[in-house]
């Protein structure tokens, strides 16, 4: 059931709106000093590629300092720059960097949890009337055993973790040492405040909160119904106070800065959706909406249902809120072996199509870094192989109570995040000229022939269609805030949409299968101009209306 808004004539326009974001994943992006992790002043001295790559605002994943238990995502000093990652001097030159090239920088918040090894923490579990107690969530022991909570990285799929120092069990939705945060309590709000406006007044551009529509807990802690883990974040999400909580984050925070606000998921439905983004409420920014980026599974996925899906979630936010749009993050496996086809014959062509997507639709195009290359799943086949909390979490469960391992194996090979992890193929020189020394995770092995440095100089690669479609999209607002049609919604292989604003209309034809199509569009047009295609010299259609597309054939036309 789609959202009704008020229809309004004059779009408002806004930085964030027209930003084509570029998220890095620092431990696997370029390591300055051998260690092989990846670092800041690795990324510093990746700048003008970055630059060259058309995008206007970088995505940090966390930088703080941290345990690294889940690669930074647990943070023990939210002031301080993890010492793998360098210093404050670092930050200093990387944001002075990207704003002397015109780019800005959000990064990761992360307040649903801290790490276990936060000075906050190590107060809170020393007695029960410290007064960082009530910064977590404890329940005394002498109440019986919690009602269960799933934790998504537990060995043993539990939430509560029974601490010895007091007599109680403190809440982690993730791993045992990422203890939940109490958003219920003002004190730790302000400090999260006073976190934020620490990193705002050094100059950065915005906050993607991660896990944050989770931070609002019922802290009565009722049971939950059996089986609720298959479906836990319709009960873990949206929790009571969350809207209260973000309108003060606004008001503390958000409103004093010109930065841009986004939170990892947009809720369960589209009224969750919209109470987030909506203008007149003052919470964030834009939407993170996941429903898209699930569809993809190791048996294949249906283009029928990605199409309605997003177009689903576009006439949600046709006339009221913004919304991003993406298809892979660091908490997925890369773009190609998802949703195109990395076989080599197809690997290239359904990469730029699916490029062409991301950059062509409305809303804030994310793009991940490594998927301007078209890199693939590294395909591990060994548990050592792995790095990922959560993977190595669930495969010991699965072990541990007689589950079948082989095919868990099989289905990390497809969707494990640490397929998105593998270090950033720079060149072909040892370790993909992404570290001197040995990387903290394996490197793709094809690497030797898919890098940076082979693609720079064909004109035809994936990295320079790239450059060619974030160059359409800032040069053409009808992509960003123009009204999105689905057209021929029944066909089974191509995507066929139009972009419209102000009287400039462009079509946006995409063959999703690895076969000639026929893309049917109901458009007669003598005077359209082919302005993007993802094959070289196609041939031109003889009508608009019926065009043939090769396997995985992207065109942009202008009518």
């Amino acid at each position: 059931m789609f959202c009704t808004r008020k229809n309004t004539t004059q779009v408002e326009k806004k930085w964030w709106k027209e930003a084509i974001v570029y998220q890095i994943y620092p431990r696997s992006f370029k390591d300055s000093d051998g260690d092989g992790v990846g670092d800041l002043k690795g990324i510093i001295s990746k700048l003008d590629y970055i630059k060259s790559l058309g995008v206007t605002v970088i995505w940090l994943n966390p930088i703080y300092s941290s345990p690294n238990d889940d690669n930074g995502y647990d943070v023990s000093d939210y002031r301080n720059i993890m010492k793998e990652f360098g210093t404050m001097a670092d930050f200093d030159a990387l944001l002075k960097g990207l704003h002397d090239r015109g780019i800005k920088l959000v990064m990761d918040l992360v307040v649903n949890h801290s790490s276990d090894e936060h000075e906050w923490f190590k107060q809170s579990r020393s007695s029960r009337t410290n007064p960082y107690r009530d910064y977590y969530h404890w329940w005394n022991a002498e109440r019986g055993k919690p009602p269960y909570r799933y934790s998504l990285f537990d060995i043993n799929h539990d939430a509560w973790r029974y601490d010895t120092v007091t007599n109680a069990y403190y809440l982690h939705y993730f791993s045992p040492k990422q203890p939940d945060l109490n958003w219920e309590n003002p004190k730790l709000r302000q400090e999260v405040y006073s976190i934020m406006k620490f990193w705002a007044d050094k100059g950065i551009d915005g906050f993607r909160l991660d896990a944050f529509q989770f931070v609002a807990k019922d802290t009565t802690f009722p049971a939950f119904p059996k089986g609720f883990e298959n479906t836990f974040w319709l009960y873990y999400a949206m929790g009571p106070h969350l809207h209260d909580y973000l309108q003060e984050m606004n008001k503390e925070v958000f409103s004093k800065y010109d930065v841009m606000s986004v939170a990892e998921g947009a809720g369960n439905n589209f009224t969750d959706a919209h109470n987030l983004v909506d203008t007149n409420r003052k919470e964030l920014n834009m939407a993170y909406a996941f429903e898209g980026v699930d569809i993809a599974k190791s048996s294949g996925y249906s283009l029928l249902h990605f199409k309605e899906v997003f177009t689903r979630w576009d006439s949600a936010f046709a006339n009221n809120g913004w919304l991003s749009i993406f298809l892979a993050n660091h908490d997925q496996a890369r773009l190609v072996s998802r949703f195109g086809n990395d076989n080599p014959q197809f690997r290239e062509v359904s990469s730029k199509m699916l490029s062409t997507f991301i950059l062509t639709m409305r809303g804030t195009p994310y793009y991940y870094n490594g998927d301007e290359l078209g890199m693939t799943n590294a395909g591990f086949t060994n548990i050592e192989d792995y790095r990922d909390k959560a993977s190595l979490a669930e495969y010991q469960h699965v072990k541990n109570t007689g589950g079948d391992v082989q095919k868990l194996l099989n289905e990390m090979q497809f969707s494990c995040r640490d397929n998105g992890r593998t270090p950033f193929q720079w060149d072909s020189t040892a370790n993909a000229g992404f570290t001197t020394g040995t990387p903290w995770i394996k490197v793709n092995p094809n690497y030797t022939t898919l890098n940076s440095i082979a693609q720079e100089t064909n004109s035809n690669s994936c990295l320079n269609y790239f450059r060619q479609l974030t160059k359409l999209r800032r040069d053409n607002p009808v992509l960003v805030y123009g009204k999105y049609t689905l057209l021929d919604a029944a066909n089974p292989s191509v995507y066929t949409y139009t972009r419209e604003l102000d009287g400039v209309k462009f079509l946006i034809v995409l063959n999703f299968s690895a076969v000639t199509a026929q893309a049917h569009t109901a458009i007669e047009s003598s005077n359209a101009t082919l302005l993007l295609c993802n094959y070289i010299n196609p041939p031109a259609a003889p009508s608009l209306n019926n065009i043939t597309l090769k396997p995985y054939e992207a065109r942009v036309y202008k009518l």
